[in-house]
């Protein structure tokens, strides 16, 4: 039950956050499974979150192991279908439970699910691939061994800002990847480097390089600039969105920046606090106003708000200075 509910209500407020997402084959959004997604990892766990809104399947994501270390967060991750994946610098004794994980990923494959993993094994904000780890490779080639035909979809993603929400998102897919696609006959080891080679010529086409300091590079590839016309007319209510919001929204950058400002979780950790506290923050302003003015009209502030918030997102920056 939290799953769904969680989904549906990111998707509502998806569009606070992101100003606007380009999908280049949005109809593989509906994509049924056995699928695994394989895809860049820019933004911790926001890149799981908006791909999970996206699609219309539930996905199953992969994520740091580490985290499931406290088991009450741990339930509540895989009460969201999340599950573990440990790397060497998380402890060696933890590298066996990557077979467990392994057999549930299967058994979600045999029922038609769709599994997330980020194949770069890292997370760091920037507009790059990085070399792939070898888990992707695993995971598939032994799902085609236990005669589970699996199709891999590679994943690009590309923001225009790890800062706080007004960023743009570029989402675009490379060719499937299926076992016909590699020879069957060399040796596993070859196998999981043709794989690999496969899996990051795919990729490549979609992530953009772009070095952190090249500022023209970077306007000219991940930003949209607002028409005049959608300038005007959301000037006002931009600015009433600026105002209204700013009781909820510098406290928790404030925090957020004092715990994990130089970190490549920040964006993430930001936006998961919006996003827990938003709902909470709009009750309390209705519950307010109509506190004082007596009238139901009041709870229009549950559309109004993040319709002010939303013309705020689509006037600011774009690009992290």
């Amino acid at each position: 039950m939290l799953y769904p509910c969680l989904k549906i209500y990111v998707r509502l407020l998806r569009p606070v956050f992101c100003r606007i997402i380009i999908i280049d084959k949005p109809e593989l959004l509906k994509q049924k499974g056995p699928l695994l997604l394989a895809a860049n990892h820019p933004n911790s766990f926001l890149d799981a979150v908006i791909l999970d809104s996206l699609f219309e399947q539930p996905i199953w994501s992969l994520a740091r192991g580490d985290v499931f270390k406290n088991k009450i967060i741990g339930r509540i991750l895989k009460a969201i279908k999340i599950l573990p994946v440990y790397r060497v610098s998380e402890g060696v004794e933890n590298l066996s439970s990557n077979y467990e994980t392994f057999d549930a990923c299967k058994k979600i494959f045999r029922n038609n699910g769709v599994v997330l993993i980020f194949s770069e094994g890292i997370c760091v904000n920037e507009w790059h691939l990085r070399p792939l780890k070898k888990g992707t490779a695993r995971l598939v080639i032994s799902s085609w061994e236990g005669d589970i035909p699996v199709k891999v979809l590679p994943v690009c993603i590309n923001y225009s800002s790890f800062r706080g929400f007004r960023k743009n998102l570029f989402i675009s897919f490379g060719d499937s990847i299926t076992e016909k696609d590699l020879p069957a006959t060399i040796s596993e080891g070859a196998r999981i480097q043709a794989f690999n080679n496969e899996l990051r010529q795919q990729l490549e086409k979609g992530v953009y390089e772009i070095p952190k300091d090249d500022l023209t590079l970077q306007k000219k590839l991940l930003e949209r600039k607002p028409s005049r016309l959608k300038q005007t007319l959301l000037l006002i209510p931009a600015f009433a969105g600026c105002i209204l919001h700013a009781p909820l929204y510098q406290p928790i950058k404030r925090y957020t920046h004092k715990k994990a400002a130089h970190t490549d979780h920040y964006d993430s950790i930001l936006t998961a606090l919006l996003f827990i506290f938003y709902l909470p923050y709009l009750l309390l302003l209705s519950l307010l106003l109509y506190y004082f003015t007596h009238s139901l009209s009041s709870f229009f502030c549950l559309l109004l708000l993040p319709f002010s918030a939303w013309s705020y997102v689509q006037l600011k920056p774009q690009i992290d200075s």
